[in-house]
């Protein structure tokens, strides 16, 4: 997760694995890493839960149709504690889910474009204003959602079964 470099204490404060793009360029806890430390975080999809408010919930490994490797929009931040003991800390923006996703979840991982990497990266030049047209939900086409079962739930369960399609239970895709 992400901890700006001014905390002094994570005992009181939330690991944030996710920044909402449309406010980074302005929150505190974003805005240095978004003007300093973008990033690429290299992904072959993510998980998602579609819950129905019942306590049920259907797992979905979320993937590019197309297979492959993409990159999501990321920040990192450098952190010491009291004692100078270093760790790079990191988060994965987010944005409005697309048409595809919608029905699974509100929100999705930013996803960089290949022809779009040197922009992001470029720190030096490109100021936060300047790449915020790249902080976009992905085409509705982009993804595949698989429902898959609720063995992903645990860390400890490994291997490609995790990701094998399953029937739907009560949900609607």
């Amino acid at each position: 997760g992400f901890i700006p470099g001014w905390v002094k204490d994570t005992a009181n404060y939330p690991l944030m694995i996710n920044a909402r793009s449309e406010t980074a360029i302005d929150k505190a806890s974003f805005k240095t890493a978004m003007r300093h430390r973008r990033a690429l975080i290299p992904a072959s999809g993510f998980y998602e839960w579609r819950r129905d408010g019942k306590n049920k919930s259907q797992a979905f490994w979320i993937r590019p149709k197309h297979g492959g490797v993409i990159a999501f929009a990321g920040l990192y931040e450098p952190w010491a504690n009291a004692e100078g003991s270093e760790m790079d800390t990191g988060a994965i923006l987010t944005t409005s889910a697309n048409e595809t996703l919608r029905p699974i979840h509100d929100r999705m991982p930013v996803v960089i474009e290949p022809k779009d990497f040197s922009r992001w990266l470029d720190c030096k030049t490109q100021e936060p204003r300047h790449v915020a047209d790249l902080l976009k939900p992905a085409q509705p086409d982009f993804f595949e959602a698989i429902p898959v079962s609720d063995k992903v739930n645990k860390v400890a369960n490994m291997g490609p079964d995790i990701q094998e399609r399953v029937a739907e239970g009560a949900f609607e895709v």
